[in-house]
Formats: structure tokens, sequence, C-alpha cells
């Protein structure tokens, strides 16, 4: 262990890292978006979207029918 001292002197002294705090912050935040994520999915998948038709589509499109058989 003594051997690495040597290696320990070449360091900046005033290099700031985020060390062990900077990583639990961070594991701390991916786990939240995570289960953010996990939650939204399952709360998507509830969802029972069905689009209703367009009334002025329908009523163009019948008209459109009638006009080519009259003619």
């Amino acid at each position: 262990m003594t051997h690495l001292v040597p290696l320990a002197k070449d360091l900046d002294q005033n290099k700031v890292t985020p060390g062990v705090l900077g990583f639990i912050v961070f594991a701390v935040m991916a786990l939240a978006v995570w289960g953010l994520m996990k939650s939204m999915s399952k709360h998507m998948n509830k969802v029972d979207f069905e689009e209703s038709p367009d009334p002025e589509a329908e009523q163009a499109k019948k008209a459109a029918d009638s006009g080519a058989r009259k003619g």
C-alpha cells in the first residue's frame, strides 16, 4: 500500500471531483426517472382512446358518394 502513496502526490490538490456523494445523487435521480417512466407506462396502458369520426368529414364523404352516383 505504501507504494501507492507517491502516486497520490501526483494528483492536483485543487482538483474537484464529484466523489461518492455525486454518485449517490446521480443514482437516486436515475432511480427516480426509472420509477416515473415505469409509472407513466402503466398509466398509459390504462388509457382506452378511440377516436370518434369527424361528422363534417362523413357528410362530405356522403355528398361526394351521392354526387358520383348521380353523374
